[in-house]
């Protein structure tokens, strides 16, 4: 009975220890997983990621696959169109797997004084504000704040009731409308799919009827205010039905009210606190602040044989346009165009929407909202071989097999020959700046994306 008892306490020991050591073990562990979890809470409630990607830095472009020696090519080609005058200078920016291989200014800020183009030279950067405001309006969507489907007048009542034109006499301007089919939608505008055109720069019948309404493009404008022309395009006709056609056009000038309408903030403030500050981009404005004036780069056009020559104080484009607009303290914050920026702020932009939405720890947008931007939004309507997401053109299969740059590229550019492209694929982001309208040798930005892809080497 003794030996039984004996027996029966040593058995009981080896419990209690073995019971006490797989406490202290899953003590550990859930000790360990409740300090990540509020890490995980501290990063998130401090907007930084613990897997976050790096700064942007330059690195040997053979680190990520790319010949430096091949990357040169793109000196002799913007070489090339300096010595024929065909442009003035450029800055140029590549970047692969988050290097940054090429970095430069490329021949004249001032030709005429032989004032070098700076590599950090801010330029006006024009439509491609139309990604920033885009990427803004999304920020809304996850926030609980809009769904895409809803209609603009749920925000902005003077969008009810749409009508869409139907006859223009160009005599008169005067024209006939009939009743639109539906509402325009916040996805109508993220796609340009609304009838909604442009003025100054759209078609004959949109510019006369904008024009005579006091509507503008949004670029070079005096001291005027965004909700005021936004209001009166409200009450103008679409151009077509929609959803049924895509025409460029003031959407996205729309969509940066809508911001301003829903955030409480003027457009320029919500960039501000939510997108630049955030990312570190120093350099991006609507109007400069005194002190970075002097790094604004200077504004060509071209003679009639199409060779540069610097432009006046103010150009005529079906109104006049103030060139020097970054230099202006202005009030109309043009969510389609009225960006300045440089190569390397532009490319911290581009990088965070390749990395699925976050940059050096700041979350921007989740993975899904990117993967909704840059997927096919408008269908089979006509858009060439390529389509369109929600603020970007992007190469399909057609079109990759007509250009170095991957399926699934997603791009655009702006009014002063500037083009740039993501393509998610090779990870290759890249910004070429031209500050010049018109240019008719606008053909230097698709052998720029010829020479970026003819570097790689692996």
């Amino acid at each position: 009975m003794r030996k039984q008892r004996t027996t029966d306490f040593a058995t009981l020991c080896r419990k209690a220890i073995v019971f006490a050591i797989t406490c202290l073990y899953w003590g550990l562990v859930v000790t360990a997983q409740s300090s990540v979890d509020r890490s995980t809470e501290i990063s998130d409630h401090s907007g930084v990621s613990l897997n976050k990607s790096a700064v942007l830095v330059e690195a040997p472009a053979a680190a990520v696959g790319m010949s430096s020696e091949r990357l040169a090519r793109i000196d002799d080609l913007v070489k090339e169109y300096v010595d024929k005058k065909w442009i003035a200078g450029a800055t140029v920016l590549v970047a692969r797997n988050g290097k940054i291989v090429y970095y430069k200014g490329l021949g004249y800020d001032d030709v005429d004084k032989k004032t070098p183009m700076r590599k950090d030279a801010i330029c006006r950067i024009a439509s491609q504000t139309k990604a920033i405001t885009s990427v803004g309006v999304m920020m809304l969507y996850e926030q609980g704040k809009i769904l895409l489907n809803d209609p603009i007048s749920k925000y902005i009542p003077e969008f009810k009731n749409p009508k869409v034109l139907d006859k223009f006499s160009a005599t008169d301007t005067t024209y006939t409308t009939i009743p639109a089919k539906r509402e325009i939608t916040i996805r109508d505008l993220l796609t340009h799919t609304s009838g909604i055109a442009y003025a100054q720069i759209g078609t004959k019948e949109s510019n006369a009827i904008y024009y005579k309404a006091g509507v503008v493009g949004g670029i070079g404008v005096d001291k005027i205010f965004l909700a005021d022309k936004m209001k009166i395009l409200g009450g103008l006709p679409l151009m077509h039905q929609p959803g049924e056609k895509w025409t460029y056009g003031l959407n996205t000038d729309l969509l940066g009210y809508l911001i301003e309408v829903v955030s409480g903030m003027s457009l320029d403030q919500f960039f501000r606190k939510n997108i630049f500050d955030p990312l570190g981009m120093k350099d991006t404005y609507f109007y400069l602040p005194k002190d970075k004036r002097i790094r604004l780069a200077t504004l060509y056009t071209e003679d009639s044989t199409g060779h540069i020559q610097k432009d006046g104080e103010t150009y005529q484009l079906n109104g006049t346009m103030y060139v020097n607009y970054p230099d202006m303290d202005g009030t109309y914050f043009s969510g389609g165009g009225g960006l300045s920026s440089t190569a390397y702020d532009y490319s911290i932009f581009m990088e965070m929407l390749l990395n699925g939405g976050e940059y050096n720890g700041r979350r921007i947008l989740s993975r899904a909202t990117i993967r909704m931007m840059t997927s096919n939004q408008i269908g089979d309507l006509d858009f060439g071989d390529d389509k369109f997401g929600l603020g970007f053109g992007i190469y399909t299969d057609k079109t990759a097999a007509k250009s170095p740059a991957s399926a699934g590229t997603f791009y655009w550019g702006g009014m002063f020959s500037s083009s740039y492209w993501i393509d998610p694929k090779e990870k290759i982001i890249a910004q070429f700046f031209l500050q010049q309208f018109p240019n008719s040798h606008g053909e230097i930005h698709e052998k720029f994306k010829a020479l970026v892809y003819q570097a790689m080497t692996d």
